[in-house]
C-alpha cells in the first residue's frame, strides 16, 4: 500500500514540475511569439501599400466590421487604416471572395483615400496548384493589373474578366478563381465609396 502511495506522490510531483515548466516556457516565449506574429502580419499587409507614404504602423488602427455588411464574405471584415500625421492615407480590407473554385479566397485589398486600388494580395486559398494558385503574387504578376484602378477606371460594369465582357485578364485554364477575386475587389471598392467617412473615423473613435 505504501509503495502505491509513494508512486502516486511521485507521479503528482512529476506532473506538477512538467506543468510548471510548460507555464514558464510559455511565459518566456509568449512575447516573442506575439512579436513574430505581428511582424508577419505587417509584412503581409505591406504589398498593398506600395509607393505610399505613411508614418503610422500598418496594424495600429484596426477596425472590425461585423456582419451583415456589403463587403465580400459573410464573416466579420477587418480593416487596417494607415495615416500620415493623422491624415488618412489608405485602408486595407481583409475580405473573402466566396466563389473560389475550391472555396473562399481570403484577399487583402488596399484602397487609397481617392478610391484607387493601392494593391491586392491573396492571403489564403485552396485553389488548384498550377492553375488557380497563380493569383498569388509570388507565382505570377496577375494581381498587379489592379494597381491604380478604381470605379472610374474602369466603371463598375468593366470590373469582370475579359471572358465575361470585362477588362481584366483571366488565367489560362482557370477562370473561376480570377472571376471571384475581381468581383471581390469591385465589391470592396463599392463599399469604400459608400462608407469612406465611416472607414476613416478619428483615431480616438476606434471600433473594437
Amino acid at each position: 500500500m505504501n509503495s502505491v502511495v509513494k508512486s502516486g506522490i511521485t507521479l503528482a510531483v512529476i506532473a506538477g514540475l512538467c506543468t510548471a515548466l510548460v507555464a514558464l516556457t510559455y511565459t518566456a516565449t509568449a512575447a516573442r511569439i506575439e512579436a513574430n506574429e505581428q511582424a508577419w502580419l505587417e509584412r503581409s499587409l505591406q504589398p498593398a501599400l506600395s509607393g505610399l507614404f505613411f508614418d503610422s504602423g500598418v496594424t495600429e488602427s484596426m477596425m472590425t466590421i461585423p456582419p451583415p455588411h456589403d463587403l465580400p464574405g459573410s464573416e466579420a471584415a477587418i480593416v487596417y487604416r494607415v495615416y500620415a500625421e493623422d491624415t488618412p492615407v489608405a485602408a486595407l480590407f481583409v475580405v473573402s471572395a466566396r466563389d473560389g473554385y475550391a472555396g473562399p479566397i481570403r484577399v487583402l485589398v488596399g484602397i487609397d483615400v481617392s478610391g484607387a486600388v493601392t494593391g491586392v494580395h491573396v492571403l489564403e486559398h485552396r485553389e488548384t496548384p498550377g492553375l488557380g494558385d497563380r493569383v498569388e503574387s509570388g507565382k505570377s504578376d496577375w494581381v498587379h493589373q489592379f494597381d491604380g484602378r478604381s470605379l472610374v477606371d474602369p466603371e463598375p460594369a468593366g470590373w469582370a474578366i475579359k471572358r465575361d465582357g470585362g477588362q481584366f485578364d483571366q488565367l489560362t485554364g482557370a477562370s473561376v478563381t480570377p472571376r471571384a477575386i475581381v468581383k471581390a475587389i469591385r465589391d470592396t471598392l463599392l463599399y469604400f465609396e459608400a462608407h469612406r467617412e465611416e472607414v476613416f473615423v478619428a483615431l480616438q473613435e476606434e471600433v473594437e
